[in-house]
């Protein structure tokens, strides 16, 4: 039986991408373009991670591969299986990369033990479907185990992480203790900063290379004002006004409707359409801190504005990869519980819908760019992908000054910066400073899609991993 699990991705022609860029970038691209593909010489490039959707990274794949394709580039996407064991290890893994505990469990030999079983399982069909001289990139800490699979079937193998922080401590050591003995023979790796990377890793082999959006995926097109509030109307979120069906075009081009409700807990009616949102969208994640932006808002916001805060997340059934969804979520919910009742009233919980990606993805662009503020207070950030989704769709951030968030905003230009995230009141400050004065939030929505448009576009991305490519040890 298969393990692992293509993701179909179509092709994207580039000439879309170039219609944002302007003839210098385009002209740049092209060269680029044209400069891996004779690199590669009929070589595949072959992306292997645990989950197709629920997350930035599958997110990232889904645009970057697409472009990719549609420059001419073989380019394949892989899923690994795994069980309940593997995943509470890798999500442990993940938080004490993180330089947290997490769920306090060890990381012994019982769970490399698990970890390995899981991708044992695995490594005999990669190995099949990898040639010599092929470039494989493996995402996070899920995949980390397979780089000698990949080594021995004659290819280059790259380990691109996704989290991490600066200021390493006892738990990210801890973290990186266990992943040396899978990654340290990779051919490169791959970090948002340089300063993720531990110090054991030889420099050389390090590689910067900070994510991107595309400008025209379901979740970043453009749409009407009368769009985004049929699609937060129909989806339950705001109050709807008779309003009709919502459709969306997919990214294959087709039509979409709007057919599935936000499962939503919130005491009384969904806001006012014309009411403020204060707007967090991330996984329920202990790192992403959804209950630390609810107390921030419900002790420091709530009352001096009309504003509601509407907390979304993924239904926490449609992500694989995360053990710990539905425990944050719960918790969540019980934090709500305790809130009075009259902020209650303006406080939501909105797990959206997850079967259809495309609905998924129309969703929270809607949500996105009907905020008035979007916030991102985590604890820690590899890559604050939602950030820069609201900085294409020029809405004003407050967002935590941690890891690769501090590459995007430079505070008090392209958004507002939280020092100490753990301080609810400068984050009610923050976000109170950006309702009252609409001049200022007027001013860090333009300078932020300006900043999203020059530095987190695909075009720079793809030239990076080209680079890398191109700067491999030649394999056979």
């Amino acid at each position: 039986m298969a393990r692992l699990r293509d993701v179909q991705v179509q092709a994207l022609p580039p000439e879309q991408l170039m219609s944002v860029l302007g003839d210098d970038r385009a002209a740049r691209f092209d060269a680029v373009a044209a400069a891996a593909r004779q690199v590669l010489d009929g070589r595949k490039v072959l992306n292997v991670n645990s989950t197709a959707a629920g997350g930035g990274v599958a997110e990232m794949l889904q645009t970057l591969l697409a472009y990719a394709r549609g420059v001419g580039i073989d380019t394949r996407w892989v899923v690994i299986e795994g069980d309940t064991d593997f995943f509470a290890v890798t999500k442990r893994v993940h938080n004490r990369l993180y330089g947290s505990p997490g769920d306090g469990g060890g990381l012994g030999e019982k769970e490399r033990a698990a970890y390995e079983a899981a991708l044992a399982r695995n490594a005999d069909e990669l190995a099949g479907l990898v040639r010599p001289g092929d470039v494989v990139l493996l995402h996070d800490p899920q995949t980390a185990g397979l780089v000698r699979t990949v080594r021995d079937a004659g290819a280059s193998v790259v380990w691109r992480c996704h989290v991490g922080i600066d200021q390493h401590n006892s738990f990210s050591e801890e973290g990186w203790a266990f992943l040396r003995p899978y990654v340290e023979d990779a051919d490169g790796f791959v970090f948002t900063r340089r300063g993720f990377a531990p110090e054991w890793m030889d420099p050389a082999r390090v590689y910067e290379i900070a994510p991107s959006i595309d400008p025209f995926s379901t979740k970043n097109v453009a749409l009407s004002a009368d769009a985004v509030h049929g699609v937060l109307a129909n989806a339950g979120i705001v109050a709807d006004g008779d309003t009709p069906p919502a459709a969306f075009t997919r990214r294959d081009g087709s039509p979409g409707r709007i057919d599935r409700y936000a499962d939503i807990i919130q005491t009384g009616p969904p806001p006012p359409a014309d009411a403020p949102l204060v707007v967090q969208v991330s996984r329920w994640d202990s790192m992403k801190d959804m209950g630390g932006v609810m107390a921030g808002f419900a002790e420091f916001v709530d009352g001096t504005t009309d504003a509601h805060l509407v907390l979304a997340g993924p239904s926490v059934s449609g992500v694989a990869d995360d053990p710990e969804g539905g425990q944050v979520l719960d918790d969540c919910i019980e934090q709500w519980r305790r809130l009075p009742h009259e902020v209650r009233a303006h406080v939501h919980l909105a797990c959206l819908p997850m079967h259809d990606p495309d609905e998924n993805a129309t969703i929270v662009n809607a949500l996105q760019r009907h905020a008035a503020v979007v916030v991102q207070k985590s604890l820690a950030e590899g890559f604050g992908l939602t950030v820069v989704e609201a900085m294409w769709k020029a809405r004003p951030v407050v967002a935590s000054a941690v890891g690769g968030i501090t590459d995007q905003i430079v505070d008090g230009e392209h958004g507002l910066l939280l020092d100490d995230p753990t301080d609810l009141a400068a984050f009610g400050a923050a976000v109170r400073r950006v309702l009252d004065d609409p001049a200022l939030a007027a001013a860090l929505s333009q300078h932020a899609y300006e900043r999203a448009r020059d530095e987190f576009l695909g075009d720079r991305h793809l030239a990076q991993w080209a680079a890398l490519i191109e700067s491999l040890p030649t394999t056979s």
